[in-house]
């Protein structure tokens, strides 16, 4: 099949579509209220206002994408390449996003930054996240430094959890069985499990949410072997959230997290260092704790997020045990408040501290305050404009700010919307990078980088949304490795496009479509696709009755074979999925399937790791 006519054909049906569903407005007219976006300026925000565009995955997609990962469903949206996911359960996960890498891209759990100090990047495991713990999720790419910090250079992923029902006790129980299968062993036999159960519920002014989760998945073996061994993966969550609002003014939440997660790995043993199945292993704990008080008065809030996390980690390998702790503690406290429905703003103060055991403890804090002001006129022009002065404990202090305009104009019940931005970000080494095990080097420099955007946006307000931005990224001292930890002697400048178009014009119909072009001016950065395509139709047969088809493209990307140390050219890929669901006794009760890569294409995501052939999910989900 030819990759080019695929995304070609993708984009040419997605094209079709809209132009039949806008012919179809008015006889099948789908009144939308208006979306209300908050990551990209941490007020809630009409869509038409944001100088963004943000992505949203709402409580409903989330439910239509049971039995998925967080990191499979994120994969799925423009400009993002979350490598890793496609391949055996206890695979590395890799955040490219924008040509970046994990230690560019910031996560937030509820409103507080979440990261593992001990990790090279710095960054946190997604393996460790149950998807079906989580009520939505909003990402905004591109620099965010100003609101947010320290690694929020190429996108912030704000992480909601689920909130307690009204009711006084309502109970909610999943369970997924499912393949886990390779192109070439279509066996078909039950190897993969994930179950969740949660009771959550309002009792007066006391709200509760616990949930437990776990998931196994077996069968496949990471190396891409005559004869694999099989590698293991399991993990475990358990959540606890309560909170009590005291009166109409002050309230607090406090919540608590474990998770654990052991996998099977393969490594490069001595003496040939070439990928091979092996018995190593690899686990991780994470341990959090935290609590948001916040107080409310006329037009305005005073908050504070507050959390600690300990991580737990230990590779086992031919080359012996390598046990690694890990704390940190992140305080942001900030007061909010709005003029005259025009002027919002937020002024706060960020501490955090981190430590890690290496060969002795290591640590360094960051103290930021930070001024951001949105201002939301009556004739379409909308600032969102910030500063944040970064006060590192190693490196020094550094400035970075942001400017964010966008002019919007009425057309018909819709809006089109031009938007540009100009924000840097700041991205301090890591305490693996300067202290771990591997190539670490303690006179490494800060990386810094500048991000230019400026894109389009329509919206008919009844449906149908298209939107497209150009970014250009400059990285100055950006952070590489060689033969250790260094910083890179010339500046490094990533570009590229992305377009979405999102049409539910027609009743219980969805089409989503995304394409994405990334491009190094100069050098190679490894597994990051130049073209990368996803589309997805969904209806609604009946109100119980729901189902799905799910195309994406990946483009050729290079990669390095560590038997020769060359690169490599992979060649590009194309998967299709389906889904189907069915709601029985009055909506408590969910039965649905799914069948991913149908057609068993293979391929490499990672050269010489196994990839997953085509597999089937059995779950259901009760409600009581």
């Amino acid at each position: 099949m030819n990759k080019k006519a695929n995304v070609f054909g993708i984009l040419c049906f997605g094209i079709s579509m809209i132009g039949f569903a806008q012919q179809q407005t008015n006889s099948t007219k789908v009144e939308q209220l208006d979306e209300v976006v908050v990551t990209d300026s941490r007020f809630k925000l009409k869509r038409e206002n944001s100088g963004k565009t943000v992505i949203k995955i709402s409580k409903k997609e989330i439910e239509n994408n049971q039995g998925r990962t967080i990191s499979e469903l994120i994969n799925t949206k423009s400009g993002i390449e979350i490598n890793g996911n496609r391949s055996v359960e206890g695979q590395n996960i890799s955040s490219f996003v924008r040509g970046g890498n994990n230690r560019q891209v910031l996560v937030l759990i509820d409103g507080v930054q979440v990261n593992d100090p001990s990790l090279v990047n710095n960054e946190l495991d997604l393996r460790l996240l149950d998807l079906n713990t989580i009520e939505s999720i909003e990402i905004i790419k591109g620099a965010a430094s100003t609101l947010y910090g320290n690694a929020a250079a190429t996108a912030v992923i704000n992480i909601i959890t689920k909130k307690a029902s009204s009711k006084t006790i309502t109970a909610n129980f999943l369970t997924v069985v499912g393949t886990n299968q390779t192109q070439d062993d279509l066996n078909y036999n039950g190897s993969s499990f994930t179950n969740n159960v949660s009771v959550n519920g309002t009792v007066n002014k006391f709200i509760y949410l616990a949930s437990f989760g776990s998931r196994y998945a077996d069968g496949l073996s990471a190396a891409k072997s005559d004869n694999p061994e099989k590698d293991p993966f399991s993990r475990f969550n358990t959540n606890l959230k309560v909170g009590y609002e005291i009166s109409d003014a002050i309230s607090i939440t406090a919540f608590g997290s474990y998770g654990k997660f052991k996998t099977d790995i393969d490594g490069f043993p001595a003496p040939a260092y070439t990928l091979t199945d092996t018995n190593d292993k690899y686990v991780s704990e994470q341990t959090r704790f935290g609590v948001s008080p916040k107080f409310s008065y006329e037009n305005g809030s005073i908050q504070i997020n507050a959390a600690i996390t300990e991580v737990d980690r230990e590779s086992i390998s031919d080359f012996g045990s390598t046990p690694t702790d890990a704390k940190s503690l992140v305080i942001d406290a900030f007061n909010k408040y709005v003029f005259s429905e025009t002027f919002y703003t937020i002024i706060g103060l960020n501490y955090s501290d981190y430590k890690s055991e290496f060969a002795a403890e290591e640590s360094y804090t960051n103290t930021d305050p930070y001024l951001n002001v949105v201002y939301v006129s009556d004739f379409g022009l909308n600032i969102n404009a910030g500063t944040r002065f970064n006060n590192h404990s190693t490196y020094g202090s550094h400035l970075v700010y942001s400017l964010n305009p966008s002019y919007s104009i009425p057309v018909n019940s819709g809006y089109a919307k031009v938007f540009g931005s100009y924000a840097t970000s700041f991205i301090a080494p890591n305490l693996s990078q300067l202290f771990g095990f591997f190539g670490a080097n303690p006179d490494l420099e800060p990386e810094e980088n500048i991000t230019i955007e400026g894109g389009l946006e329509f919206s008919n307000k009844n449906g149908f949304r298209v939107n497209g931005v150009y970014f250009n990224r400059k990285e100055e001292n950006t952070i590489t490795y060689t033969t250790g930890y260094e910083n890179a002697t010339t500046d490094a400048t990533v570009h590229g496009f992305e377009v979405e178009a999102e049409l539910k014009t027609i009743k219980d119909l969805t089409l989503s479509t995304n394409y994405t072009f990334t491009e190094l001016k100069e050098g190679v950065r490894l597994r990051v696709p130049k073209h990368k395509a996803n589309a997805s139709l969904g209806y609604n047969f009946c109100k119980n009755t729901y189902a799905s088809i799910n195309y994406q493209f990946v483009g050729s990307r290079t990669d390095t074979n560590f038997s020769t140390f060359a690169n490599e050219e992979l060649q590009s890929f194309s998967l299709i999925d389906l889904y189907f669901s069915q709601k029985i006794i009055k909506n408590k009760v969910k039965l649905f399937t799914s069948v991913t890569n149908v057609f068993n294409e293979d391929y490499f995501e990672i050269l010489g790791y196994t990839t997953k052939g085509r597999n089937v999910n059995l779950g259901l989900n009760i409600n009581l």
